[in-house]
């Protein structure tokens, strides 16, 4: 028996089909300098090794993603400052509405976001217990771009 899973109102064979056709676009934030850009001291967090890239479409908004994690030793202010000089360096703009703990940047109708992990938000995405990423500046460093829709990513 073949069970259709909904995801806001979308069954899965609607979001597959919405994101046909993604994957040079997808490649392409994938391959983003700023993805691989991290202070001294900075490394690849155990698990996270390669660059997480994909699609994900609701309620008719396609939007293609790629993201990196990384361990840091130091502090959140020396991540900070490392992307504060970087993405601008890289051509982002501040964006104004970031939420808190996160830095948000756009650029060409992209959104670049910098969060900071915490045990709480490893648990709510399934990570469980990761003092590597928890012990120092553990953080994400993200890309997101809508496709076809028009819509402009924004923080």
């Amino acid at each position: 028996m073949l069970t259709a899973a909904t995801l806001t109102g979308c069954t899965l064979l609607e979001l597959a089909r919405d994101c046909e056709g993604t994957a040079h676009r997808v490649r392409e934030v994938a391959a983003l300098d700023i993805l691989d850009s991290r202070p001294d001291g900075a490394a690849a967090a155990r698990g996270f090794e390669e660059v997480n890239a994909g699609c994900w479409a609701d309620s008719g908004e396609v939007v293609v993603y790629a993201d990196r994690t990384y361990a840091f030793p130091g502090t959140r202010a020396e991540v900070t400052a490392h992307y504060r000089t970087a993405v601008v360096r890289d051509g982002w703009i501040p964006g104004r509405e970031a939420l808190p703990g996160e830095l948000c940047f756009t650029r060409e109708g992209m959104a670049l976001w910098i969060a900071f992990l915490t045990a709480e938000r490893l648990e709510e995405d399934g990570h469980g217990s990761r003092p590597d990423l928890t012990t120092g500046a553990g953080y994400s460093v993200g890309v997101e771009s809508y496709v076809g829709s028009g819509a402009e990513a924004s923080c």
